[in-house]
């Protein structure tokens, strides 16, 4: 028998490999079946080019679980090794100081395996000691048996081993007692193992016989040696990218359509790429797209291979260019994994314009599912957008669907403000705002539905890329101040009028500090009164709920127009009510008001130039108390109107009339509105 060190600087590498890999330590079972295929499939290549002329036999690779004794094994029957391999590969670990090692990798544990040969290795953070028993392809060759405990000691000697191949045998640790439950051993092999290129058996296939679960004599597989992404993609019917997304995502519906990639070169990939189904809500669930290196699972946390918005995908990427264990940093850097991305992207944009150009009517279809999807990639890459923007769609309130360049022509000769800007009008609910959907086209303007959860970081980032346009929501503001075609605006009112309006409106408003009371002429068949919120200040609110840059305007209290239309019948009844009831007494207080007005004008005017230390006394003490008469006077008018406005149902009826309009009426206020609705009928 033959003892040894394993041949490292530090006798600290199997106290390093359990703490920087605990927290991934069921890879030891990936690691160990991969270097299992690694051996199978070198004995293929050997037995192809005529080094092995012996039987191939079966080859399946076998994982085996004794609970008894508390051991794991993996056999395969590939190469083997010689006792001069195994010091080759075994004894000899390449690794220059534990103390080095710890801090470079210290927040990156994925980079140790691949960085440093460690697959083997990977094995003692399971297990108190390990075996490893092998036989060479080499016939003169005798079999050896390697034994270590986690120390850097170990023991080689010969063994006896029926045919080639290998047993690595882990006796497991205290901690790692869950890995003999079949379940568990079952789990993990189909994360990392199920598409393996060799077949992989655990246990045997079980039948239901007498009422209770029997064993086989079948072996159980667990893989699928030739998944669909090594077929050639002119091989692949339809159906059976169906099924193979059905196996991957078992409770999902059905996928919008495929990309089948199949590169090798600059570059090796293959995969097959699946749409899926993408409803409007918040959480988008990501990490669904499973990356391989040689049919080896390697994570599904991809962002850092694909550009963000394309991990809302669904599939297979597989890249031998891809080190099986990998770091994010490694990622970030690699230069073939930014070649990878880019194509990607690339291929998607020439599937999404290739089925736009060939069944338009189809992609009108699937574009409400397809939209979250594109609008992503069009707001999160610019080379997507330039692409995209051929294709992408925008959907009126009549359902139909419009390219950008086919939209500006539809719109641009009724929708073009006074300022040449083409305005595109767009509703965020069509029922909430049908009644502004309907003014806009009483006026002969469309209206575009932007209802999805990126439409306000859409419309935003859209705007600043088509020239001299902007976007506005219908409800922010009336319809001719949306797109003003002049200058001049029709006034039917004098200042004193809106002034003597402005508290009865004001009177009724439960939050009258939210309000700001306008006056429009919007025409005799226009709505008395809307409610309309301004397009910057609800974008940067809801920019801010949706975490988009604009916090300082969450905080900040809604803020509502409330425009009054002067052209209306009843608002002339209101106007003229008012003028009747209280014409004279608030004529009267204007009257006084303004000579209170004029007479500190006048001491003002005398008193002009001077600094405050040159005044009189006498004249500061007669400017303050004129200005307290004028401001007493201007409450009580404004006091007497609210108090009056208070009282007139009508005033409250039409602002309930705007406020249910936008969804704004609800509980005691409503049921109140109910009410005085059937008292003002009778």
């Amino acid at each position: 028998m033959q003892k040894g060190k394993i041949n490292v600087t530090t006798d600290n590498i199997f106290p390093i490999i359990k703490k920087f890999l605990y927290s991934d330590h069921e890879i030891f079972l990936r690691e160990l079946v991969s270097n299992a295929v690694d051996a199978t499939q070198k004995l293929k290549t050997l037995a192809s080019v005529g080094d092995f002329k012996g039987e191939l036999g079966d080859l399946t690779i076998r994982v085996n679980v004794d609970k008894k004794n508390k051991t794991i094994t993996v056999s395969d029957a590939g190469i083997g090794m010689t006792a001069e391999e195994i010091g080759k590969y075994i004894n000899e670990i390449a690794f220059s100081s534990a103390e080095e090692f710890m801090e470079k990798y210290k927040n990156d544990t994925n980079a140790i395996i691949g960085h440093f040969g460690l697959g083997f290795y990977s094995s003692f953070m399971v297990s108190d000691k390990v075996e490893l028993v092998t036989s060479s392809w080499k016939e003169e060759e005798k079999a050896h048996k390697w034994s270590c405990d986690g120390s850097p000691e170990f023991s080689l000697e010969e063994a006896q081993r029926e045919r080639r191949g290998t047993d690595v045998i882990l006796y497991l640790d205290k901690d790692s007692e869950e890995f003999l439950e079949e379940q568990r051993i079952n789990e993990m092999l189909n994360k990392y193992c199920r598409f393996l290129p060799v077949e992989i058996a655990f246990g045997k296939e079980k039948d239901w016989k007498d009422g209770k679960e029997v064993e086989t004599e079948k072996d159980n597989i667990i893989n699928d040696t030739n998944p669909l992404w090594t077929i050639p993609p002119a091989e692949v019917k339809e159906e059976q990218y169906k099924e193979f997304y059905r196996d991957l995502y078992p409770m999902s519906d059905e996928p919008l359509f495929n990309i089948h990639l199949n590169v090798d070169y600059p570059f090796n990939l293959t995969g097959i790429l699946y749409f899926p189904k993408i409803s409007n809500n918040v959480e988008v669930q990501r990490n669904k797209i499973q990356l391989y290196s040689n049919q080896v699972f390697i994570t599904d946390s991809v962002e850092d291979i694909v550009p963000e918005f394309l991990t809302l995908l669904h599939g297979v990427l597989d890249s031998p260019d891809i080190p099986l264990n990998v770091s994010r940093s490694y990622l970030q850097s690699d230069s073939n994994v930014k070649k990878i991305s880019s194509h990607i992207m690339k291929k998607v944009a020439d599937k999404l314009e290739e089925i736009f150009k060939k069944d338009r009517e189809q992609f009108e279809k699937k574009w409400d599912a397809l939209k979250l999807f594109i609008n992503y990639g069009m707001i999160s890459e610019e080379k997507f957008y330039d692409r995209a923007a051929k294709f992408a769609l925008l959907k009126n309130t009549d359902g139909k669907y419009f390219t950008f360049e086919e939209y500006e022509k539809l719109i641009k000769p009724e929708q073009t403000d006074k300022d040449k800007q083409v305005v595109y009008l767009y509703t965020t609910d069509k029922d909430k705002q049908f009644s502004y959907i309907e003014s806009a086209k009483a006026k002969g303007y469309d209206v575009l539905v932007f209802d999805g959860q990126l439409d306000v970081h859409f419309v935003n980032h859209v705007e600043t890329k088509l020239k001299d346009t902007r976007f506005a929501r219908v409800d922010s503001d009336s319809i001719d101040r949306l797109i003003p075609k002049d200058d001049t605006t029709k006034d039917n009112l004098t200042p004193e009028q809106k002034a003597d309006l402005t508290p009865v409106f004001q009177s009724q408003l439960n939050n009258s500090d939210h309000f700001i009371v306008s006056f429009e002429a919007m025409g005799e068949t226009g709505q008395p009164v809307i409610i309309t919120q301004s397009e910057f200040m609800r974008r940067m609110k809801d920019m801010s709920e949706m975490g988009g840059g604009a916090a300082m305007y969450g905080n900040l209290p809604d803020s509502y127009n409330l425009i009054v239309n002067t052209d209306h019948a009843l608002v002339g009844n209101i106007l003229e009510k008012t003028d009747k009831k209280l014409g004279k007494q608030v004529g009267e207080l204007r009257e006084e008001k303004k000579k209170l007005s004029d007479e500190r004008s006048a001491l003002q005017k005398k008193t002009e130039g001077k600094k405050d230390e040159e005044l009189a006394q006498a004249d500061k003490d007669k400017l303050e108390d004129l200005k307290k008469k004028i401001d007493k006077i201007e409450n009580d008018r404004i006091e007497k109107l609210k108090k009056y406005g208070k009282s007139e149902k009508l005033v409250k009826q039409l602002i309930d009339l705007a406020l249910l309009a936008n969804n704004m009426l609800k509980g005691e206020d409503l049921a109140r509105f109910v009410k005085r609705s059937v008292e003002l009928i009778k």
